[in-house]
């Protein structure tokens, strides 16, 4: 959603392959082995994106670390890339480890990437390197090195929006085990998809119904710190008091990766991630099903619909950008691997129709990405932020929304990503002032959806501090098994956020009042 421009956020088409190449080669470590996941996630005529993971199997690297490999053929460029520095001679190509990444765990894995260019083929290098090893994916068995669980971490926080919801974050974060365990009793449960249900391990049918908390995805990139208000134990038992079940935690990319556009004043990288990670175990160990979202993200534009035309990720951009949207989301994914009580929502509000004027166009951006009319950055579709999650093995629930700001998503089904873990739900948002607001386009817009697949309208709200709009979408919403968010839990003036509360022990604005009372009856 959009609102006041420190708190919110408020279309293309693509023509770009898919290309989604994945080669396993081997990834050198530190003394003994490593391994190296190399994904072309989309190409086009001239063009592409690739990921990078780096796993390390050897001894633990405390002093830095490079990445080489070569070209196979001619005409083959790296162009630019992210969580790295990147350089190119002749067709070897090196990557040398940033300051906040320089450390890797035995284990553990470095999410990189880049946009190159191709002339005649594109193929995959076939031998990568880490710190002068070859990377077999194995360790010679003359080698005995220790082992070191790879480092978490995540991202989250919300934040305001004007047609629904405002801003991303990003930045890569390593770790994980790789399958799910039971959490302890109290705890939010793990979560996975079945058919159009959010089921739990025991095959419960669990709704989405809670709250947004925004401040994580604004506050960093402003230079004031990490949050916008307590997000501590005391707040956290506040939330629950209005039975909420589930809260969703808005990020920004730039924060997460620790990009040089953060101001000194604002967490960035490794402490902007663990503040993350702290906050969403702390929802956990509360029963609460904590939702790490991306909201404000990198791109300059300044067309149509744009809430700034800078490119720092300082406001709400059309659709998620290909240089380091891919890279947040490796690194959320490593640091949430294994814990699916964590859901991972892709981006807050895409709108690539709107500088493209084309739903048709904006649908194929939605879903491919690269290069989008109106959008003058390359474009991570929603194809490549799923495969970016997938690479890592992580299997949590990835929830994707729409067009239009998310109020839009008549042609979901048409144009969903493709997920080998079949755990996609989606969500939209929906204010008072948005295009679809009755009941008719609820029932044929929405309605097809939630009969195939989950759906949660992770932002609801109105601005004119009263609860009449909102009373209608949650009443559809129960009839349909749909779940809901609130937007949002900060105490700012109702009619420009809207909020729900007036202070952070819970007391209610009579926007949030109605809402209150409604999850009193369908919540526990």
């Amino acid at each position: 959603m959009k609102v006041r421009s420190a708190i919110l956020a408020a279309t293309a088409a693509g023509t770009l392959a898919a290309a989604s190449v994945l080669v396993l080669a081997p990834m050198a470590s530190a003394a003994a082995g490593c391994r190296v996941a190399y994904a072309v996630q989309n190409q086009w005529p001239g063009g592409f994106t690739a990921n990078v993971t780096v796993t390390n199997l050897g001894d633990p690297i405390a002093n830095g670390w490079t990445l080489g490999f070569a070209f196979p053929a001619a005409g083959q460029a790296v162009t630019s890339g992210w969580s790295a520095t990147w350089s190119q001679s002749g067709s070897n190509v090196t990557a040398v480890n940033l300051d906040w990444n320089k450390s890797l765990a035995t284990n553990g894995s470095i999410p990189l990437g880049f946009n190159g260019a191709w002339t005649s083929s594109n193929p995959n290098p076939a031998t990568f390197t880490l710190n002068g090893t070859t990377c077999t994916g194995t360790v010679p068995s003359t080698s005995a090195s220790p082992s070191v669980s790879p480092s978490r971490s995540a991202s989250a926080s919300p934040s305001a929006s004007r047609s629904p919801s405002a801003s991303p974050s990003r930045s890569p974060s390593s770790s994980p085990s790789a399958s799910s365990s039971p959490n302890p009793p109290g705890s939010a449960p793990a979560l996975h998809v079945s058919g159009n249900k959010l089921l739990t391990s025991t095959g419960a049918t669990y709704r989405l119904l809670g709250v947004n908390r925004s401040g994580g995805e604004f506050a960093c990139i402003q230079g004031n710190g990490m949050w916008d208000g307590p997000m501590d134990q005391a707040s956290i038992t506040a939330i629950r008091t209005w039975k909420v079940r589930a809260v969703r935690v808005p990020l920004n990319e730039e924060c997460w990766l620790g990009t040089s556009s953060v101001p000194a004043a604002g967490a960035s990288g490794a402490t902007y991630q663990q503040n993350v990670k702290n906050y969403v175990n702390l929802l956990i160990s509360n029963g609460i099903t904590p939702i790490v979202e991306l909201h404000w993200s990198f791109g300059a534009y300044g067309g149509a619909g744009a809430n700034c035309s800078e490119a720092i990720a300082r406001c709400q951009k059309p659709m998620p950008d290909a240089q380091n949207a891919p890279a947040f989301w490796s690194g959320v994914a490593n640091a949430f691997k294994g814990n699916n009580a964590v859901v991972f929502d892709l981006f807050n509000e895409p709108f690539p129709d709107i500088p493209a004027n084309s739903v048709d166009a904006g649908w194929r951006c939605f879903r491919d990405g690269g290069t989008c009319p109106g959008i003058g950055f390359p474009v991570a579709g929603f194809q490549s932020l799923v495969d970016a999650v997938r690479v890592t093995g992580a299997t949590n629930v990835l929830m994707i929304g729409g067009l239009t700001w998310s109020n839009n998503i008549a042609q979901w089904l048409q144009f969903k990503p493709t997920d080998p873990q079949n755990n996609l739900m989606a969500f939209a948002h929906v204010y008072n002032f948005n295009g679809c607001i009755s009941t008719s386009c609820w029932d044929s817009q929405w309605a097809p959806v939630a009969a195939q697949v989950p759906l949660t309208i992770s932002e609801i709200g109105e601005n004119d501090c009263a609860h009449s709009f909102i009373d209608q979408v949650m009443g559809w919403a129960d009839a349909h098994g749909v779940g809901y968010l609130g937007w949002t839990w900060n105490t700012w003036p109702c009619t420009s956020g809207p909020a729900l509360i007036t202070d952070y022990n819970g007391t209610a604005t009579a926007f949030g009042q109605g809402f209150k009372d409604h999850l009193a009856v369908v919540s526990n």
